[in-house]
């Protein structure tokens, strides 16, 4: 499965981060590694995956593209942001502190709507901001960290972390990569989200239109059953609904099957 060759993929890109020399800047992504990574990602936007996997996947291909330790996915949800994913467990650890203490880099980059990066965690105001995160982030390893947010329309629905293991002056380029991957994985978002809306919507116009139909049997019902007129049928229905305190669509229901003779 697709999923498990990525965990491999990134536990050894784990290894090598930790084990890598200390450097200064960012990295420019391999032309090569970042159209390979796109392709991967984008295969995955359309292969019927869950928004889960689509955003474990985004986490993935950031950190292989970018060479990262790690990153992790948070999404806005009843006012604060919950996490979502991490590709590596340690991540994950650390994103669950910040989702607890609402104090963090993706959390300042949803207040924001802007990229925060800080190149050394172990900096004093690092500290200040996030004390308790900082101190989660040094516990797991965690030296710089950036926060890149998910917008959508202006607002930010959430935000992608990235995570690495030496002290890291995140280039443009970084910050840039890292914004397409949040943009593309934005748009897959908020459109998953239209087309429930558009299910619901239409499963709501189906349930409304089963509901006439099942009325305007019952009033033909009644009009034969009665020899009356379909409005007189419509005005028996709706009173005996109201009488009984029930919904007119269950009293239409019960007269067209035999059960409530009126």
């Amino acid at each position: 499965m697709m999923s498990l060759r990525l965990s491999g993929r990134m536990r050894a890109a784990w290894s090598r981060a930790r084990s890598r020399p200390r450097k200064g800047c960012g990295v420019v992504p391999n032309p090569d590694t970042l159209l390979d990574s796109l392709e991967r990602f984008a295969a995955a936007l359309t292969g019927g995956y869950g928004i889960g996997d689509v955003l474990h996947n985004l986490t993935e291909e950031m950190a292989e593209v970018l060479d990262l330790t790690g990153a992790g996915v948070t999404l806005v949800h009843d006012g604060q942001q919950r996490f979502v994913t991490a590709a590596v467990d340690a991540i994950a650890s650390l994103e669950r502190v910040q989702e607890h203490w609402q104090k963090g880099p993706c959390i300042d980059a949803v207040a924001s709507a802007g990229t925060v990066a800080m190149p050394d965690i172990a900096a004093a105001d690092a500290h200040d901001r996030w004390p308790d995160y900082v101190i989660a982030a040094k516990t797991t390893g965690i030296q710089a960290v950036a926060g890149i947010p998910m917008l959508a329309e202006g607002e930010a629905i959430g935000a992608v972390n990235l995570y690495d293991s030496q002290p890291r002056n995140w280039s443009a380029e970084d910050l840039r990569v890292a914004a397409i991957f949040a943009s593309i994985a934005t748009g897959y978002l908020t459109h998953a989200s239209a087309a429930r809306q558009q299910q619901r919507t239409a499963e709501q116009l189906q349930q409304a239109l089963n509901t006439r139909l099942i009325i305007e049997q019952a009033k033909g019902v009644l009009a034969t059953t009665r020899e009356t007129t379909v409005d007189d049928a419509f005005q028996i229905l709706r009173k005996y609904a109201r009488d009984h305190n029930t919904r007119i669509h269950d009293v239409s229901r019960a007269v067209v099957k035999g059960d409530l003779p009126l």
